[in-house]
């Protein structure tokens, strides 16, 4: 049997959508720039690691004075200076041929005391190359890959990183805008901070509040080790207790305070997690959860911040989630309203955002 056609098929090809060229040129120009700032936190990541910002924050000096300075090669040291200044981050005067760091930079590139202290950062970007091909192939098979994975530079540096923020807004600011806390932590309560890593934020409040007792917890055996070490020379160790423990699995209380720094998301069961705490917590005691700042939808998170944050979270967060029971992926971009239905679940009320910061989101929870 045979068909006969009586239309003639006519087949359509769509034209090439034109090219702007100006757009083109634009976006490549960007992306050059986004190159140049990869290479600019590679230098960073040396200088840091060497001593060289620091030293190069003191006074303008040559490149032949800051390697004699630093007991450092001098031909490499010109080329990580040249560098830097090509790229606007450090200052150089062709007449005397010195380099220089404005001491507004230095805020946040050599001072680690310093609440704009970013340098560390350059650490955890380093860490996440260093992971990049492992995390590809998570990509392919949609397993996790632990925090615990990656290379040690990730772990001193997110401690270097979160710390001048801790330092600058947890006592004076974030812990007032909870009712009644910051005058029972006076008095003398017990505190738990889950997910401490190298016990940061467990040393500056028990800094701060010496009638208080404080514990720190972290399934990473090496960081718990650090935590020790940095509480013995704080001189808090008598007041801090730290142990290997995952957030699951935490005891002990009742506790007047139960505190999360940026962790929670990074959990594969971050609902159980809660949940647990909220066992442990005293019926009059409050949870304190410390988020990076997100806005609810994709849409409002288009901007810098939440572009590191997403990047991070692709390479850190979401694979660390993922390698864990649950493996739920709340992601460093959660956003106050899906972190309010996690803390909802595991059975807290009264959950509400106290403040914000720049960088952060501070969530109050109660039983």
């Amino acid at each position: 049997m045979t068909t006969e056609i009586s239309e003639v098929e006519v087949e359509v090809t769509a034209e090439a959508t034109p090219i702007d060229m100006a757009k083109v040129e634009a976006f490549a120009g960007r992306v050059i720039g986004d190159l140049a700032a990869t290479g600019a936190q590679a230098l960073v990541y040396v200088g840091d690691q060497l001593g060289l910002l620091a030293a190069l924050a003191e006074a303008p000096v040559t490149s032949d004075e800051l390697a004699e300075k630093t007991a450092l090669d001098a031909r490499y040291v010109r080329e990580w200076l040249s560098g830097l200044a090509a790229h606007g981050y450090i200052d150089y005067e062709a007449a005397t041929k010195k380099f220089s760091m404005p001491p507004e930079h230095a805020a946040v590139l050599a001072d680690d005391t310093s609440p704009a202290f970013m340098a560390a950062a350059a650490s955890v970007t380093r860490s996440m190359y260093h992971s990049a091909d492992d995390i590809a192939e998570a990509f392919r098979t949609g397993d996790g890959f632990g925090w615990h994975q990656h290379h040690q530079c990730l772990f001193r540096g997110t401690e270097r990183f979160f710390r001048p923020g801790y330092k600058t807004f947890l006592i004076d600011d974030w812990l007032h805008k909870l009712d009644g806390v910051v005058e029972k932590l006076e008095r003398g309560a017990k505190v738990l901070d889950v997910g401490c890593g190298h016990g940061a934020s467990t040393i500056i409040l028990a800094k701060a509040f010496p009638n208080s007792e404080f514990y720190g917890v972290d399934y990473h055996v090496d960081s718990i080790a650090a935590a020790e070490q940095a509480a013995m020379e704080a001189g808090v160790d008598g007041r801090t207790h730290f142990s290997v423990c995952t957030a699951k699995d935490i005891a002990g209380g009742p506790y007047d305070l139960i505190c999360y720094f940026d962790c929670l998301h990074d959990m594969g069961d971050p609902v159980g997690a809660a949940r647990q705490a909220r066992n442990c917590l005293a019926k009059d005691g409050k949870l304190l959860l410390v988020e990076p700042m997100a806005k609810d939808a994709l849409e409002d998170n288009m901007n810098p911040l939440s572009a590191l944050f997403y990047a991070g979270s692709t390479f850190l967060c979401t694979p660390c989630s993922k390698s864990q029971e649950v493996g739920l992926a709340l992601g460093a971009q959660a956003g106050p309203k899906r972190l309010s239905e996690v803390l909802n679940q595991a059975g807290f009320s009264g959950v509400r955002v106290a403040t914000e910061s720049m960088a952060n989101l501070i969530i109050e929870a109660k039983i």
